[in-house]
């Protein structure tokens, strides 16, 4: 911290240095981005037209997720539990517990997650840690600076900030608490907000030349966060090989003891240098704001002249100087590659849009579900109240980017220089969210329409026919979205290629262009930029075609350029001025009277009123909280009871209804991919009515049983009599055959396994028809009093085959056989008052 502290003046001015580098370069890409923004009012953009709504605030008065978990304290080197609180901004609060933040305090901390990743091990840890700094390194087997509580930890890097540990005492907790962190890192690291039309492509421009000017082509992972957490980033990425060589060998300590120091000193340098881009980012734009209303004139004074002007200067440009040499580096360097690249990308990507379409369906294929057995408003309106945050759910949500997670572009990383696919695959799950979002929004809209236009007609038709109308929408939509994606993400790629394989030649003559410009017309044109835009123009061609090809083949849902939906819904965009929908106000029974103690307090109204997209973690009655205490107190890990894991079957499941079911149980189709209290989209709802059901059956098959048991007994003595007449002919008969040939007579038990299909042909497909009443098969099914009939006969017969040992008899004379059929008789006048009973039992088990 000396060496910090007496180098604090040589970072402040390294700092500075890059600042005023990064100024130049901003005041000039304003000027050009405020030119570009009022020419396409003007001249306006064409492309399809979105045919999904987009709802302007979706978060307006909710939060993401809170719950009480473990954290590791730096200060005390203890562990402490904490609970976290995560609003709609997607930073993470910490407070000393729940009353902290009941009660309006303010938080212990706060942590802005753009830049950070989140890892569920410390041999993932111990890694990124080595890299981080050369020549301290730690073996994953080596005893680390800090020990988990638990076997669940969860912990935020950050190449150049604080890192933060945390532990959950259970597997499931972990999960969730990951959906949620990586949720919050997705959310930080979107990047500029796409509203400002002249600020946000000024600063990335200016980013994206700096880098240039200083060798750095290609993606860069650090482009998230806001403008100052980005320019810190910038000068971190220039000033952290410098701070390793000077601090590194003066290190004391154990290996550990190193590696602490060095991430402190770490965090407090960037904290250090965020300050000091903050400031100076806020006075360039103030500086170029002030400017804007003069430009503003020139700019509509002289448009037609300046777009005169530069189309001569870019025809000149890619005609004289890039066209000979991008041509040939296209066919060598990037045609051979679109393809392979393309397919790389549309793979994981398409299987994540399906995935969200899917989630979209299954959702409200199980509101419809349960809107049929108990079909009201309010009903309604609670299932709407969670459908309406799909999107921003990020435990169910968790299936659809993890699709995304696929993506690998080996092989091309080094030739195309992108540092990693990461910046691919959090844009198309940022895409992915605000499509489930578009069309959870408008189908809430054209619901809510239908809802006050027909109140009397059936929910479930009314719901069917709007999700109808939005599946076909959002898959026009999603292929829009991707075709897009693709074609930006191939630009991505090939541009800084290109550029860095094309600019040591090209950039010593660009500057005898700049005569042809007027001096009137010098800010809004310059050469730089339009080189750029003379490279792009050469490959995009390729690209074009590359992703129209694609959609011709239709192997990943893509609708063809040709088919442009234009309009085609014009009254459905109405819908999008309309206000949010409350579903819980307006159809949940109006609101909750306030509690005595918060009626005053407007600020505690807000947070009681703000309503939470993913459900509180339930603590388990048999696992108690770390007190504020040391981390000796925390439960040992063989202490922490596991969910319980199998499944129950079928027939388990319809004995046991009133019971709860374990999670990771998915035989109800009504069942949640996430096992959560309070249960989503009608679980608890249809556990309870499957025991409604199961008690008014039983009170209705008491009536029932009393006919069918007469109406079985009446057939069981026809079918009696029939047997035994058949039973004398058949004797008879065996008497003359036996003592005409000496063979063995038939018996009736051997008759009756003959009736059983089920005994002597078990494989034959015929036997499934005739299987008894209480088989695992047939249970549920819709039986004919026939059938009833035939099973009863069946089951008779096949008790009859059991009397004797064996079934089969040799008799050798006449008296042994008389002493064999009347044996016989017996037995078949026993199998009667059972066969009675078994019938009834089986019928009773129907009902």
């Amino acid at each position: 911290f000396t060496d910090l502290k007496s180098n604090h003046n040589g970072h402040s001015t390294r700092t500075g240095e890059l600042m005023g580098e990064f100024g130049r370069l901003y005041e000039q890409q304003y000027a050009v981005a405020l030119f570009n923004k009022m020419r396409y009012d003007i001249e306006g953009g064409g492309g399809p037209q979105n045919q999904l709504l987009h709802r302007k605030v979706p978060l307006k008065n909710k939060s993401i997720f809170s719950g009480d978990l473990f954290q590791y304290l730096e200060e005390n080197k203890k562990w402490r539990n904490r609970f976290l609180f995560i609003p709609d901004s997607y930073n993470i609060n910490y407070y000393e517990n729940k009353q902290a933040h009941d009660r309006g305090l303010h938080p212990k901390g706060t942590i802005n997650c753009a830049g950070y990743r989140v890892l569920t091990s410390m041999e993932e840890y111990l890694e990124l840690l080595n890299t981080s700094l050369p020549g301290v390194k730690a073996k994953v087997g080596s005893s680390p600076f800090l020990k988990f509580a638990t076997q669940f930890p969860l912990i935020l890097w950050h190449p150049y900030a604080r890192h933060y540990y945390f532990c959950m005492v259970t597997e499931k907790e972990q999960q969730k608490w990951n959906a949620v962190f990586q949720d919050c890192v997705r959310h930080t690291n979107n990047g500029l907000p796409e509203e400002c039309k002249v600020q946000t492509p000024a600063f990335t421009d200016a980013v994206r030349l700096f880098r240039q000017a200083h060798g750095h082509y290609g993606t860069w992972d650090m482009m998230c966060g806001t403008p100052p957490q980005i320019l810190a980033n910038l000068v971190m990425e220039t000033l952290l090989p410098e701070m390793r060589d000077l601090i590194t060998p003066k290190l004391k300590g154990k290996m550990h003891e190193r590696q602490r120091n060095w991430m402190l000193i770490s965090d407090a340098v960037y904290g250090l240098v965020q300050s000091q881009t903050r400031a100076q980012y806020e006075a360039v734009v103030q500086s170029c704001e002030a400017g804007r209303p003069p430009l503003e004139t020139t700019i509509r004074t002289d448009m037609d002249q300046i777009i005169t002007s530069k189309e001569h200067v870019s025809s000149k440009i890619k005609g004289t100087l890039v066209l000979p040499k991008a041509e040939k580096l296209l066919k060598v360097s990037i045609q051979p590659y679109i393809s392979s690249i393309l397919d790389a990308l549309m793979e994981p990507t398409s299987r994540g849009f399906f995935e969200v379409r899917d989630l979209f369906f299954r959702e409200l294929v199980d509101m419809s579900k349960n809107l049929l057995n108990d079909g009201n408003k309010e009903k309604l309106g609670e299932h709407m109240e969670k459908i309406s945050m799909l999107a921003f759910h990020p435990v169910k949500m968790q299936s659809c980017y993890e699709k995304m997670e696929s993506l690998s572009l080996e092989g091309l990383q080094q030739r195309f220089d992108v540092s990693s696919p990461s910046v691919f695959v959090q844009r198309a799950q940022i895409l992915m969210r605000e499509q489930m979002d578009d069309a959870v929004y408008t189908f809430e809209q054209l619901l809510h329409q239908s809802l006050e236009d027909q109140e009397a007609e059936d929910l479930c038709k009314t719901s069917q026919r709007c999700q109808d109308r939005v599946i076909k929408k959002f898959d026009y939509d999603s292929s829009t979205v991707r075709k897009k994606f693709f074609r930006e993400a191939l630009l991505q790629i090939f541009i800084p290629y290109m550029l860095k394989q094309l600019s040591p030649s090209c950039s010593a003559e660009l500057p005898r262009f700049q005569e042809l410009i007027f001096e009137d017309f010098s800010r809004f044109i310059l050469v730089e930029n339009i080189f750029e835009e003379a490279v792009l123009h050469t490959v995009m061609k390729d690209i074009m075609m590359a992703v129209k090809e694609a959609a011709v083949q239709r192997r990943h849902n893509l609708y063809r350029d040709s088919i442009v939906l234009t309009n085609s819904d014009p009254n459905l965009h109405l819908l999008g001025e309309n206000p949010p929908i409350d579903w819980a106000e307006e159809y949940g029974g109006g609101q909750e009277e306030e509690d005595g103690e918060n009626a005053g307090d407007p600020e505690a109204q807000k947070r009681r009123r703000m309503k939470q997209v993913v459900s509180m973690i339930q603590v388990e009655d048999n696992v108690f909280v770390l007190p504020n205490e040391s981390c000796l107190e925390v439960p040992a890990v063989d202490n922490i009871p596991e969910e319980e894991a199998e499944v129950r079957s079928d027939t388990s499941l319809s004995q046991q209804s009133e019971k709860q079911v374990p999670n990771g149980t998915k035989k109800d189709v009504n069942k949640n991919a996430i096992d959560e209290k309070p249960p989503t989209n009608g679980s608890a709802i249809k556990e309870e009515e499957s025991t409604t059901e199961m008690s008014l059956q039983g009170t209705e098959s008491k009536s029932a049983i009393d006919c069918a048991i007469q109406e079985i007994e009446n057939a069981v003595q026809e079918e009696e009599h029939e047997l035994r007449t058949q039973k004398t002919e058949e004797s008879s008969s065996l008497k003359e055959e036996t003592a005409a040939e000496e063979v063995r007579p038939t018996s009736n038990c051997e008759e009756g396994a003959r009736l059983n299909p089920a005994d002597t042909n078990k494989d034959s497909p015929s036997s499934t028809e005739e299987e008894p009443l209480d088989s695992p098969e047939r249970e549920g099914e819709a039986v004919t009093p026939s059938d009833q009939q035939e099973n009863h006969i069946t089951a008779s017969t096949h008790d009859s085959s059991q009397c004797d040992d064996s079934g089969f008899h040799s008799p050798t004379n006449e008296a042994a056989e008389e002493k064999h059929q009347a044996g016989k008789e017996e037995c078949n006048d026993s199998e009667t008052g059972e066969d009675t009973g078994k019938g009834e039992s089986a019928h009773m088990d129907h009902q």
